[in-house]
C-alpha cells in the first residue's frame, strides 16, 4: 500500500510494539515512521529489528500530538494511519483506504476490540464532548451511572456497530488521515502535551473544516489500551488529564460553558481528594488535586490555559 503510511507514537513501548509493527508489516504497510519520545526501555531495540522501518529518536518527550505532527512531516503518502503501538490490526486497512474516494473525507477509522475480541465501545467512538459530558465526567456521574442519558450520547452506547457510517470522533490510537487535510487545518495542536484531547481537538477542527469522518466496522484491530500512560505516575496523570480536559474546555465553550466546566473539576476534586487520603494514608493527593484546583481556577479567570501553568502544577505533583 504505496499511498499509506503509518504514523506511530512510542513512549516506553518495548511490550507491545513489536506485534504492532509486524501486523502493519504483514498487511503490506511498509512506509513506517516510529517517533520514539526519549524511552528509556528497548523500544528503540525493537523497532532497529524491523527491517525497513523509520525510527526517530527524540531527545525528550515531544507528546502524542508533537510525535504525529513530527512524523507526518516525514512521510509524504496521501494518507497516513495514526497508530498507538499497543495497537495490532487484524484486517481490512486496504478497504478502509477506500473511504477516501470521495475528497471530503478527511479521516477514516474501524472497530477497535479487547484482547478477547469484544468491541472497545465507549471508546472507540464518541461524539464531541459538550460542558454537560465534561462536567459529568469529572463529578464521576458518568462513572456511577453510566447509563445516563449524557454519557450514552457521548459514548455512542447506543449506536450499533454493524454498518459503516459518518461519525464525530473516533480515538487517536486507530486514525486513517487524509494528509492534505491534516496539513489544511494546521495539524495536531501540539499544546495538548503531553496527552488527551489532542485527538478530539483535531477531528472538531476537521469537521469544522468541511471534513466527514467516516468508521468502518469490518476493520478490525486489537487494542491493550493505556500502555504509555500508565508508565507515567498516578500523580502526573491527574495533572496531564485535567490540564488537557480544561485547555479544551478553554478553547472550544463558551464562556457559560467554559465556566461550568471548571466548576465542575473544583468541586469533583473535592471528594476525590478526600477518598485519595483515606486509602493511600498520604496527603499527596491533597497537593495534586490543590494543583488542579489551581488550573480550573487560571482557566476559569484567564479565560486559557498556559503551558507554562500546566508545567509548573505538575512539577509541583512530582515534587
Amino acid at each position: 500500500m504505496n499511498d499509506v503510511g503509518v504514523a506511530i507514537v512510542a513512549f516506553n513501548s518495548d511490550q507491545v510494539i513489536g506485534k504492532c509493527l509486524d501486523a502493519c508489516l504483514a498487511h503490506g504497510l511498509s512506509r513506517i515512521v516510529v517517533i520514539d519520545n526519549a524511552s528509556d526501555d528497548s523500544t528503540r531495540l525493537a523497532v532497529l529489528r524491523r527491517p525497513g522501518v523509520q525510527l526517530i529518536s527524540n531527545a525528550s518527550n515531544h507528546g502524542f500530538a508533537g510525535g504525529v505532527n513530527q512524523a507526518m512531516r516525514i512521510l509524504d503518502t496521501p494518507l497516513v494511519w495514526v497508530l498507538n503501538p499497543d495497537v495490532v490490526i487484524r484486517n481490512g486497512p486496504h478497504s478502509l483506504a477506500r473511504e477516501f474516494a470521495d475528497p471530503v473525507v478527511g479521516a477514516a477509522c474501524g472497530l477497535l476490540e479487547h484482547e478477547d475480541g469484544r468491541a472497545q465501545r465507549g471508546f472507540t467512538l464518541r461524539t464531541f464532548p459538550t460542558p454537560a459530558a465534561l462536567a459529568f465526567e469529572v463529578l464521576g456521574w458518568n462513572r456511577l451511572f453510566p447509563s445516563n442519558p449524557v454519557n450514552r450520547l457521548y459514548r455512542c452506547l447506543g449506536l450499533p456497530f454493524d454498518s459503516p457510517c459518518d461519525v464525530e470522533q473516533p480515538a487517536g490510537a486507530f486514525l486513517l488521515v487524509r494528509r492534505e487535510a491534516w496539513q489544511r487545518i494546521g495539524g495536531f495542536d501540539e499544546q495538548f502535551t503531553p496527552v488527551w484531547f489532542e485527538d478530539v481537538d483535531f477531528c472538531l477542527r476537521l469537521a469544522r473544516g468541511g471534513y466527514r469522518i467516516r468508521f468502518s466496522p469490518a476493520v478490525r484491530a486489537r487494542h491493550a489500551g493505556g500502555h504509555s500512560v500508565g508508565q507515567v505516575s498516578r500523580k502526573c496523570q491527574q495533572l496531564y488529564w485535567y490540564g488537557s480536559l480544561l485547555r479544551y474546555a478553554a478553547k472550544h465553550f463558551r464562556p457559560a460553558g467554559k465556566r461550568v466546566v471548571c466548576a465542575a473539576v473544583v468541586v469533583g476534586s473535592v471528594p476525590r481528594m478526600l477518598v485519595g487520603v483515606f486509602l493511600e494514608r498520604s496527603l499527596e493527593p491533597l497537593a495534586v488535586f490543590g494543583n488542579v484546583i489551581r488550573l480550573a481556577g487560571r482557566c476559569l479567570f484567564s479565560g486559557r490555559m498556559e503551558d507554562a501553568a500546566v508545567s509548573r502544577e505538575t512539577g509541583a505533583a512530582v515534587g
